[in-house]
């Protein structure tokens, strides 16, 4: 239990998802291969509300609150997929997201909340804007808005929703934070 706290409150060698990255003038490219990982979906008006819930359920399983009971380590980022209201005034979805371990991947543990699911994902391709700082909604917003403007600029065809925000560090690291917003790639009809 200690070495999980001690990653997720620290972040350092954590396990990432794979993928292939190619460099934009002001965002990345990325493909990101099939993976597996444990989720939770919220409604709400606020994201950061949401993530923070969506956080502890999952920290939850990967402290053994699962089928199994098997402790699983910590892994970044921690991904929030927004699908949003239909208006201002309108709930959006969020599904906040752990990376499942390469040692977990064949196989994860089931979980025995059910408000989490385990959720395959196909490879994928994202544009993707990385910032530095504490983040917080605004935060969010204003990078996905230079994002959009920066696709849009190059012409690029994307997925208007949903969108990602997906955060490496935990509260306690204070400096070099890492943080993103990923746009979805349009696939061909």
């Amino acid at each position: 239990m200690l070495k999980a706290v001690g990653q997720a409150l620290f972040s350092t060698g954590l396990q990432n998802p794979k993928f292939t990255a190619e460099e934009k003038q002001d965002y990345e490219v990325r493909t990101y291969q099939a993976t597996k990982w444990v989720s939770t979906t919220l409604s709400g008006m606020q994201w950061d509300a949401a993530l923070n819930t969506g956080f502890r359920r999952l920290f939850s399983y990967i402290q053994g609150n699962n089928q199994t009971k098997v402790k699983v380590e910590m892994t970044a980022p921690v991904s929030c997929r927004v699908d949003p209201g239909a208006g201002p005034a309108c709930e959006s979805n969020f599904t906040v997201s752990f990376y499942i371990p390469e040692e977990h991947q064949e196989s994860p543990p089931e979980p025995s909340d059910p408000e989490v699911f385990l959720e395959h994902r196909k490879e994928f391709t994202a544009y993707v804007s990385t910032y530095s700082g504490f983040s917080n909604e605004n935060m969010k917003r204003q990078e996905l808005l230079k994002l959009l403007e920066s696709l849009k600029r190059d012409g690029v065809e994307h997925v208007d929703k949903p969108f990602y925000a997906a955060g490496y560090d935990s509260p306690f690291k204070l400096t070099n934070r890492r943080n993103e917003v990923w746009v979805l790639k349009k696939e061909p009809e």
